[in-house]
Parts: C-alpha cells; sequence; structure tokens
C-alpha cells in the first residue's frame, strides 16, 4: 500500500469514526485488519497478495488515529493525557522494532505466509477487551461523511507524491511535472471545499492554531528523516556488514531501546520547562545524531553506528511525543478523530517525502561513485551500478577477485550515499529544531482552556 494512500484512508476513516463512533471504529478496523492478514497468508496468487496488502494498509493506518482519538476522549486532565501518549508512543515504537523480529522466528519454521498470522492474537485481544474497557464516544450531531472530500485528498496526496518520485528516480521529465501540478490543483480544490463546508473533513481552523499546527509540521519533518533514513540503516546492517536478516532485526532493538527511554524522559522534562524547549532539543539532539552517522564506513565497528542510530531515534520519539499530545490537546474533543487523522497524515506523507528525497540522494551519490568505478564493459555492469543489491547479486556470478573488488567499491559507495542521505536528514531536523523554538514557545508553559462538557449523547455507555 503507497504512503501516500495511507495517509488519505487515515484521515478519512479517523474523521467517519468521529460520526459512526470511535470505539466502533477501532473494533471495525481490528475485524478488517484481521480478516485481511488471513487472506495474505493464503494468497495463492500475486494479484490476491497486493489485494490483502492494500487492505492491511488501509485498515492499519484507520486503528492508530481511531486510538488517538480515544486517547483525547479519555484523558481530559492535560498530565494524564501526556502519560497516555507517551505510553501510546512507546509502545508504538516497541512494536514496530519488535515486528522484523517476531516476523522472522515463524519463517524459520513455516511458510512464507504465516508471517501474517502473528497479527491475529492481538487483533482477537483487542476485540474481546475494547469492548468491555473502553466507552463509545462520537460528535453528538449526526454529520455527513463527504465522499468527496475523501477522494480529493486521495488524488491530491497521491499525484503529488508520485511525481516527486518519478522525478528522483529519472530526473526532469514532463510528465512527473504535470503529474505535481495536477496534484497541487486538485490539493488546492480540496482546501477550497473544505472551507464552504459545514462539517469539514479536515478543520482548517483547527490546523492554523499554533499549537495544532505547529506540532503537525513538526512531526512531519520528524518522519521525513525517520522513513527517510531507516531503508539505509536495514541495508547498511545486512547487506554491507553482512547481518542475516534475523540478526540485523535483533540488532536494530538498540535503537529502540533509546527511543523507549527517551520519550518518558521528555514528557517528565516537558512537565518542569516549556515543551517547546524539550521538542527542539529532542530534534536538536536527533540532527547530531544524524551528523554522527555522517562518519559511519563500511568497516565501522557495529557500536559505532547502532549508537548514531539511537542517538537520533532517541530525540526523535522524544519529539514527537510531546508534539503529538500538544497537538491532541488543542483539538476539542467532538473532532479528536479529525485531529488524530491530520497528526497521522501529515506523518505518512512526511514519510513519502522522506523516502523520496534522502532515497534520491543516496541513489545518486551510488550511481555517480559506481559509473566511475565500473568499467562499462563489465559484466552485468548495469546492474552493479543501480544498486547495492544488484551490485551483491552480479557479484555472485562474477570471477572471485573480481567479486570482491565490486562488492568493496559498491559498499564504499553505498555508506557515501548513506552520508550524504544523513547530512540531509541533520539539516531537516536541526530547521524543525529551532521552527519548535521559534513558533512553539510559550505553548508548552500557556495553561490550557477550561475543558467543555461532553455533550451526554457524546459518551455512550459500553
Amino acid at each position: 500500500m503507497p504512503v501516500s494512500c495511507r495517509a488519505c484512508a487515515s484521515s478519512s476513516t479517523a474523521a467517519l469514526g468521529d460520526r459512526i463512533g470511535r470505539r466502533a471504529s477501532v473494533l471495525a478496523g481490528a475485524v478488517l485488519f484481521g480478516a485481511a492478514s488471513v487472506l495474505a497468508a493464503y494468497a495463492q496468487t500475486s494479484e490476491m497478495l497486493i489485494v490483502a496488502r492494500a487492505l492491511l494498509g488501509l485498515r492499519g493506518t484507520a486503528l492508530m488515529p481511531s486510538t488517538l482519538a480515544l486517547i483525547r476522549n479519555l484523558f481530559h486532565d492535560a498530565k494524564q493525557r501526556a502519560k497516555a501518549v507517551t505510553l501510546w508512543t512507546t509502545v508504538m515504537t516497541a512494536g514496530i522494532s519488535l515486528g522484523p523480529v517476531v516476523s522472522g522466528l515463524p519463517l524459520e519454521h513455516f511458510w512464507w505466509g504465516s508471517v501474517f498470522l502473528i497479527n491475529l492474537p492481538s487483533m482477537v485481544l483487542l476485540l474481546v477487551l475494547v469492548p468491555f474497557l473502553v466507552p463509545e464516544f462520537r460528535t453528538a450531531q449526526r454529520e455527513r461523511f463527504d465522499l468527496l472530500s475523501s477522494v480529493l485528498s486521495l488524488g491530491a496526496v497521491l499525484l503529488v507524491v508520485h511525481g516527486i518520485k518519478e522525478w528522483a528516480r529519472h530526473g526532469y521529465d514532463p510528465l512527473p511535472a504535470v503529474t505535481m501540478g495536477v496534484g497541487l490543483v486538485v490539493g488546492f480544490v480540496f482546501v477550497r471545499r473544505q472551507k464552504h463546508l459545514a462539517h469539514p473533513m479536515i478543520d482548517l481552523g483547527l490546523l492554523g492554531r499554533r499549537t495544532f499546527g505547529g506540532p503537525v509540521f513538526a512531526n512531519l519533518l520528524a518522519m521525513f528523516a525517520t522513513v527517510g533514513m531507516a531503508v539505509f540503516l536495514t541495508q547498511y546492517l545486512q547487506s554491507v556488514l553482512g547481518l542475516s536478516p534475523f540478526r540485523a532485526a535483533l540488532w536494530s532493538l538498540v535503537p529502540a531501546v533509546g527511543a523507549a527511554v527517551a520519550a518518558p524522559v521528555a514528557a517528565a522534562l516537558a512537565q518542569r520547562v516549556d515543551r517547546a524547549y524539550v521538542m527542539g532539543g529532542g530534534l536538536l539532539v536527533s540532527a547530531c545524531g544524524f551528523l554522527w552517522m555522517t562518519q559511519v564506513r563500511a568497516d565501522s565497528a557495529l557500536w559505532f553506528a547502532l549508537t548514531g542510530a539511537a542517538l537520533y531515534a532517541g530525540g526523535l520519539v522524544a519529539a514527537m511525543a510531546l508534539a503529538t499530545e500538544l497537538a491532541l490537546g488543542a483539538a476539542p474533543p467532538e473532532r479528536a478523530g479529525s485531529a488524530a487523522a491530520v497528526l497521522e497524515s501529515g506523518q505518512e506523507l512526511g514519510g513519502a517525502l522522506g523516502m523520496a528525497v534522502l532515497g534520491s540522494i543516496g541513489a545518486a551519490v551510488y550511481s555517480r561513485e559506481m559509473a566511475d568505478a565500473v568499467p562499462a564493459g563489465m559484466p552485468h555492469a548495469e546492474a552493479v551500478r543501480e544498486t547495492l543489491g544488484g551490485a551483491t547479486a552480479a557479484a555472485a556470478r562474477l570471477p572471485d577477485e573480481t567479486a570482491d573488488a565490486v562488492l568493496t567499491a559498491a559498499r564504499d559507495a553505498y555508506t557515501h550515499g548513506m552520508s550524504f542521505a544523513a547530512v540531509g536528514a541533520a539539516v531537516v531536523m536541526a530547521a524543525a529544531g529551532v521552527f519548535s523554538l521559534a513558533w512553539l514557545r510559550g505553548a508548552g508553559r500557556a495553561k490550557p482552556p477550561a475543558e467543555p462538557a461532553e455533550p451526554r449523547s457524546a459518551v455512550l455507555p459500553s
């Protein structure tokens, strides 16, 4: 499922959750996510697997904003909500890190489709416990879901992100430029429509608030760096250092530990000082972590790369947890689903842009260096020049001496590309840190406005 599709799916589904009920949205997402997991596990054709993966992406991104919206409704006290969001962020980070490790275990003993079945126990647990532990919340006023707004948002993001990726991959071409232009026009139509709707899918007035729009933008930049560098680190561990996928997944838990520690520490600091300083500090720490990664080489020790990764991951998660809590606190309870959807959509869009921009930087450096290192007449020269994976596959079919020379050059070129991408991530994180300090200063100290009482029809009995 393309990242851009997931962004729009989360926005549409969470906005729908404001109308049908947030608990109902979580339960429906769990049922469909479990069904899609079974479909993927037993897919008999590639087409069936693609459809199942698309459904998993749609329902997975629907669950996250729905759970955030429930946190907004359940915790009206700012301190309690901060603790809840910190725990939510920590658990999410742990889940993302443990996923590759847990997924690798069934693959050691069962068929490839078994990796999808690990989703079922958690979905069953969700279906059993949520009806008893979580009350239902929905807006008191029955609002019509605007299908056209959903289609417009999907078209705008899809066209713009696709154009950016094609431009980064092949260079300037009229078609990607036209695609991005059409996407921007569709986005303009979407924004104009939101301004004139009585019940918009995205509340532009809320997005214009300093305490909501600022954290959303900071989260977008944070995900730009996080997702953009994630692929580099994974391939570095496996293709450069030669670790097996399972060992690489285990070592990837080290940065996650740093992130899990950083989130509660940042939350505790935010109780004593302005959130803007803690957020800005976290983003600047992550910039230092990315600068550390610029010094990683093909022959660097494993601990050296993991230390840099832990540093930038800790800073990013600390800042994102505070940004999420600040944005949720700025949203009225009756618009919690839409607010959470905007947060999730911003993160997905930031991740898509990070993969496109930072990935293209690393690929360009790799291709340039390998073009000079590989003679044109060498067998499989084109594959060697394109990607590290292509170079590794080609080396298996070359004489030993040639293969060693190709792999050495390819690994050096890849780490150089990763270094340049890390510079880009560091610059973006430094800019995000300065933005947080300048734009959000004082917002974290301000006394939150009194919460309006929930309408009687908004909280429904379990």
